[in-house]
């Protein structure tokens, strides 16, 4: 397999960013996967890199001009922490949409600190959309065979709700189709979850399954998409980690979180789809509670950081 050009940015250095990008590239199998560079702070990193009591020289670090100077709070909410994250991300996303890097993965942002430095991009999704000019953008979770893609990530759940229509499942379900086939799948088989408990029960706990979902199901069929839904949401998961679907449409952010990080929280993954390039992350927050200790779980940097290459290279999910 070739080694494709990764940019792995640096999440907001008061969290523990730092610390799992480092303990993930400080790993010899990790670093054989790709040529990596940080984009982050040269001093946060080394910093890091010296308190972890690593031996080896560190990656090379990309720190785009005025973002890697601080002072960097540990374990709290610092506005110039969140505006060196956020172009950190935009940096790195601007260099993947260029061509002069294959993919990007992401360490944890904190979107209350972006809001506290007035940033309007919520999280990592909005930054890649603005930039990217891409208006379909969506959040996939993986953890071993299960894979949840949201219909909706950062809504109120009562705007979620009110987002699931048709034409948005059907948008997503195709979207999920497409990327799919691209990564390898013939014949895909994409589950819908229901959004009402029993699917409705025909109509009786709401009418989102008869008016919205099902005939966007049905639409996808008459496209040739194979597609079974609405399906109850407390069956579905586990049907699909015994191998019978090979995603899951979820409708909102919590419907696919939760399963995902009950079935395998440290191995759990984020892609997105609808963008022009690749770009995974970690599943997980900034963590500030622990930022600092030493003691961060860097298993999810890892899968992410494998993940995209395996995507750039054509290996599949």
């Amino acid at each position: 397999m070739a080694r494709p050009r990764i940019l792995v940015t640096m999440g907001d250095p008061s969290g523990v960013g730092p610390e799992v990008v480092v303990k993930a590239v400080a790993k010899p199998e990790v670093r054989a996967l790709a040529d990596i560079s940080v984009v982050g702070s040269t001093a946060a990193l080394l910093e890091t890199w010296a308190w972890l009591g690593l031996r080896d020289a560190p990656p090379p670090v990309i720190e785009p001009t005025g973002t890697g100077v601080g002072p960097f709070p540990v374990g709290q909410l610092s506005p110039v922490s969140a505006k060196s994250a956020h172009a950190w991300v935009e940096f790195a996303a601007r260099k993947c949409l260029a061509g002069e890097a294959a993919a990007m993965v992401t360490a944890p942002v904190n979107k209350e600190a972006f809001s506290l430095a007035g940033i309007t991009d919520t999280g990592h999704q909005e930054v890649l959309a603005r930039l990217s000019g891409a208006t379909n953008v969506k959040t996939m979770l993986v953890s071993g065979q299960l894979r949840c893609m949201h219909l909706s990530t950062h809504k109120s759940l009562a705007e979620a709700c009110r987002y699931v229509k048709r034409a948005n499942v059907l948008d997503a379900v195709m979207l999920t189709h497409e990327h799919f086939v691209r990564w390898g799948f013939a014949n895909p088989r994409i589950a819908v979850a229901a959004l009402n408990p029993h699917a409705s029960d025909n109509g009786l706990i709401g009418r989102e399954e008869l008016d919205e979902i099902a005939p966007a199901v049905a639409d996808a069929r008459a496209k040739g998409v194979n597609v079974s839904g609405p399906i109850p949401a407390d069956s579905v998961f586990n049907a699909a980690i015994a191998g019978k679907h090979d995603v899951v449409v979820v409708m909102y952010h919590d419907q696919g979180h939760i399963p995902i990080k009950v079935h395998g929280f440290e191995q759990s993954v984020s892609v997105n789809l609808g963008l022009p390039f690749l770009r995974t992350s970690v599943d997980h927050g900034t963590a500030f509670d622990i930022a600092g200790r030493g003691v961060a779980d860097e298993t999810s940097m890892v899968e992410a950081i494998r993940l995209a290459v395996s995507l750039v290279n054509g290996a599949g999910l």
